[in-house]
């Protein structure tokens, strides 16, 4: 299969549940970003459901949730709640859910653990520490002040978090209802985000790690400041070439697709083109973090966006670094820069 396949033209409306195959139901609730809208998902589980993400935490969607409980879905009861990861889009209403309906959660340690601390302002997730590593990376006065005026925008949008919760781990068999579904734990773009994987019925829920249109954001965040983001996401995503050509990729973002092989390969090319351009900028001059934005984002930021632009233009010369591509010096302002590591053309491993 050389080209992606969407077999579904629209997605259902928000409120509304859409049968993609036997058992599972899609949802699509709104989000208030530029990305803005993300896909959930409804597993039957025996005479229950098992939810697959939740939403932001915030009253318009957990209307939304209201609408889809007085459906239809309502005459099954919730079983559990599984986050693929702890961004705010997937986990905001996480403790609300296993609230209402008295189940539990289940997730991977580090996302569970990670979404905490995220909320808590606690083990280093602290704006203060964002902007310290940004400003380490070139982020200008005008553009430190703008960040720093959000304060802790990951507790305004998650709701209070279950205070325990049911450990998934990578290859772990997770029945639910008729199937039984292999965890697949993906890096980079969140620590230890968890895909699900149906052999039996031809689908795997990506969650973020694969995405039909866009690029996932893989950032270099406070909490590991040396970190190598770029590389573990693209030797996780290989991982999908393991599955079935045919297999039905259900995604958090855009519509569900066939076609995991072409798109892994498509999102090699797509970063193995960005970190060529990286090393030819720095090869003029030696650049930071915050000179290469408008190289890597072709397009007016505004404020959030800003933010993941910096942890992935980060990310991006921290893997050129890693593979011998570039090296780092730090100026007497405190500003990280890179420049060529050596004369030789750089080898580059993304499709290794």
């Amino acid at each position: 299969m050389s080209a992606l396949e969407f077999p579904f033209a629209q997605a259902p409306a928000p409120g509304a549940v859409r049968e993609v195959a036997l058992g599972v139901h899609w949802l699509r609730m709104p989000l208030p970003f530029a990305l803005d809208h993300i896909n959930l998902w409804l597993l039957e589980d025996g005479d229950g459901w098992t939810i697959v993400d939740t939403g932001i935490g915030d009253e318009a969607t957990r209307a939304l949730w209201d609408q889809v409980f007085a459906g239809a879905a309502g005459k099954r009861k919730v079983r559990r709640v599984l986050v693929t990861h702890f961004h705010p889009d997937h986990a905001g209403n996480a403790g609300w859910l296993c609230e209402r309906f008295g189940v539990p959660l289940w997730t991977t340690q580090a996302e569970y653990l990670t979404a905490h601390a995220a909320r808590d302002g606690s083990a280093g997730h602290v704006p203060e520490a964002t902007l310290a590593l940004f400003r380490a990376n070139g982020l200008d006065d005008a553009r430190h002040a703008q960040m720093g005026a959000r304060g802790n925008h990951y507790r305004r949008v998650v709701g209070e978090l279950p205070m325990c919760y049911r450990r998934i781990m990578d290859g772990e068999s997770i029945a639910i209802g008729a199937h039984r579904w292999r965890v697949i734990a993906g890096y980079g773009h969140a620590p230890e985000h968890a895909s699900l994987y149906c052999e039996e019925a031809g689908l795997v829920i990506s969650g973020d790690m694969l995405l039909p249109r866009i690029s996932t954001n893989v950032s270099v965040w406070p909490t590991d400041p040396e970190g190598d983001p770029l590389g573990h996401f693209l030797r996780s995503i290989r991982r999908y070439r393991e599955l079935p050509a045919t297999t039905l990729v259900l995604p958090s973002h855009g519509l569900p697709f066939r076609g995991a092989h072409a798109r892994v390969a498509q999102l090699e090319a797509h970063h193995e083109e960005r970190l060529a351009q990286l090393l030819e900028a720095c090869r003029e001059a030696p650049r930071s973090a915050a000179d290469v934005l408008e190289l890597l984002f072709r397009r007016k930021l505004d404020t959030h966006q800003m933010f993941f632009a910096m942890g992935e233009a980060i990310a991006h010369l921290h893997y050129l670094e890693r593979t011998g591509g570039l090296r780092r010096a730090v100026g007497e302002d405190g500003v990280a820069r890179f420049a060529p590591a050596k004369e030789e053309a750089w080898q580059s491993p993304v499709t290794a």
